[in-house]
């Protein structure tokens, strides 16, 4: 007994019942409340004096506490007198250069500029009419003095608002207050480190540009105007978040797309009421359509080229800052059994691409539920020396069908996960080791049969030929059900099962278009049908897009060859 009270007293573990701290006791409305409340406060105003100023900046921002939070007060020399001035900007986000040379220096420094005694007018305007000079002049206002002629920046911007003025600071530009002023200056000098343009990393090119989309907005829409130059291209600027307050960029042809599909987009991106936005991904699941089969609803690309195509087409590309995808909308189901890489083969390359995608979508999905279905309900339809084999081969299984399937699905896709999330170097290594191995030791221990394995390679490796992610995804949880359908009722429960999945994609649409087209309507068929047609024949956009122009080339666009007259 004394022997168990001393491991008791060693090895059992008591918690505690009191505890060196308390909560304090703060009443809370309920969440929505809470949450309302906290959106519905009015933004505050900048106040005229410098003092009050940095005592809200100093509560805001925490400066006792955060680190890389700098306000430098200095004074400012303008209109020939002294003014106390503060600026704020966070370490590591600005170019220290530029705010040295180009904010600080001209205002603190005496030069002809700052040293003006402010009793001339400014000169808006002269005319000379019947010899008689008219002059436009405007009375002297330090704002504006401050911003034309004091400081030498390219992108500066005034506000009166505390909350525009935190925006612009935290996505690294700097805030200057001066003294007896009601307002505050956004000063663009952004200098963060990003990453610089490069290949794309998930997206294989061969004919293509082999620039991607990085995580600067910025940089990604300057790619979108040189790929396309051409002054019809708008970006329009939203912000998605409360919190984060993330710019994302709306991206279309005003000469070319519907107004309504462009009206949509906005309104369902303006539209989302959430704290934060830190990815496409995310993007792409607030303004897309529910369905219950999970199928994707945008295209996410990575490469600039593809998303110029797109928009050229008619449709609306979507960027999001800090994110090095584009979404591309809207989609139908077509578009993700299609490579960018099939607009710079020669059409009778890109179909046979096309239609081994198509068969390889096929297999993906039901490959693994026909053979169970066969070998489960219908080996009458076997040739008689492979039915042969098959049992032969399945003698020495233990187990039924269903689980022996199961266990290599489920194995390769544990080999398929874990393949990406070890590093890059060793990733491949394991998925093509730990493939082998655990085939050949399942073979070998009985616990499956060998033309399984060959089921199931074939399946993994239809699923890779896949070119978008978010498709090869929805054919491998999908798959599982089929399979299920197939051991249940064979053909028959696969026969319904494709009855009911195909219906219900028919009755999805994505930003109004339907999911299903070409195929849900004979007129789409010419454009945007299974066959891709050369590209000397692609006169015309696809008529469900409603484009503001619906001709995108002329009847006979190799002049050189075809002489119209």
């Amino acid at each position: 007994m004394k022997i168990k009270n001393i491991i008791n007293n060693v090895f059992k573990y008591t918690p505690n019942k009191t505890y060196n701290f308390t909560l304090p006791d703060i009443p809370r409305d309920s969440d929505n409340n809470s949450y309302n409340n906290e959106k519905s406060n009015k933004s505050q105003k900048i106040y005229t004096s410098i003092s009050v100023n940095l005592d809200y900046i100093k509560t805001k921002y925490n400066l006792l506490i955060n680190s890389d939070i700098i306000s430098r007060e200095f004074i400012l020399n303008a209109k020939g007198k002294q003014y106390k001035a503060l600026l704020l900007h966070i370490d590591g986000m600005v170019d220290s250069q530029i705010l040295n040379d180009f904010v600080l220096e001209p205002l603190m420094m005496r030069n002809k500029n700052n040293l003006f005694d402010g009793e001339q007018n400014r000169v808006i305007s002269e005319a000379i009419t019947n010899n008689i000079t008219v002059r436009k002049v405007k009375k002297f206002n330090l704002a504006d003095y401050i911003e034309n002629c004091l400081i030498p920046q390219n992108n500066i911007k005034q506000t009166d608002s505390f909350d525009e003025i935190f925006s612009g600071v935290n996505a690294g530009n700097c805030a200057l207050f001066v003294d007896t002023l009601g307002i505050g200056f956004d000063i663009d000098i952004k200098g963060f480190k990003q990453r610089s343009i490069d290949k794309p990393e998930n997206e294989v090119v061969i004919k293509g540009a082999h620039e991607a989309f990085v995580e600067n907005i910025r940089t990604n829409t300057s790619l979108l105007r040189r790929f396309t130059n051409n002054e019809n291209l708008v970006i329009e600027n939203l912000e998605v978040g409360d919190i984060t307050k993330t710019k994302c960029a709306v991206c279309y042809m005003q000469n070319i797309a519907n107004s309504d599909l462009v009206a949509e987009v906005k309104y369902r991106i303006n539209n989302l009421d959430i704290d934060s936005l830190l990815s496409v991904g995310q993007l792409e699941q607030l303004i897309s359509d529910n369905n219950s089969l999970g199928l994707p609803k945008a295209i996410s690309t990575e490469r600039p080229d593809n998303a110029v195509q797109h928009i050229l087409e008619g449709r609306v590309v979507v960027l999001v800052n800090g994110s090095p995808f584009a979404l591309i909308l809207p989609a139908i189901m077509i578009d993700f059994l299609t490579s960018p890489e099939d607009r710079n083969l020669k059409s009778i390359f890109a179909n046979f691409l096309r239609g081994i995608r198509i068969l390889a979508a096929f297999f993906s999905l039901l490959l693994p539920g026909i053979y169970v279905s066969v070998t489960s309900f219908h080996i009458e339809i076997l040739p008689t020396e492979l039915l042969y084999s098959i049992l032969a081969a399945r003698e020495s299984v233990p187990f039924p069908i269903i689980f022996e399937i199961l266990i290599m699905e489920i194995s390769f896709e544990i080999i398929r996960e874990a393949s990406l999330r070890v590093p890059s170097p060793i990733g491949s290594t394991i998925g093509i080791v730990g493939g082998l191995v655990v085939g050949q030791a399942a073979v070998s221990a009985g616990i499956v049969s060998p033309i399984l394995i060959i089921i199931v390679a074939i399946t993994a490796l239809s699923s890779f030929a896949i070119p978008d992610y978010s498709f090869s995804f929805h054919l491998r949880v999908f798959r599982f059900l089929f399979i299920f359908l197939g051991y249940i009722a064979g053909f028959l429960g696969i026969g319904i099962g494709l009855l009911v999945y195909l219906s219900i994609i028919c009755d999805m649409e994505s930003f109004g278009v339907s999911y299903s087209l070409p195929y849900s309507s004979m007129e789409n068929l010419k454009n945007i049908g299974i066959l891709l047609p050369p590209i000397w024949k692609r006169e015309f956009r696809a008529s469900y897009l409603a484009t503001k122009k619906n001709r995108k080339q002329d009847d006979i666009s190799m002049h050189w060859k075809f002489n119209k007259g």
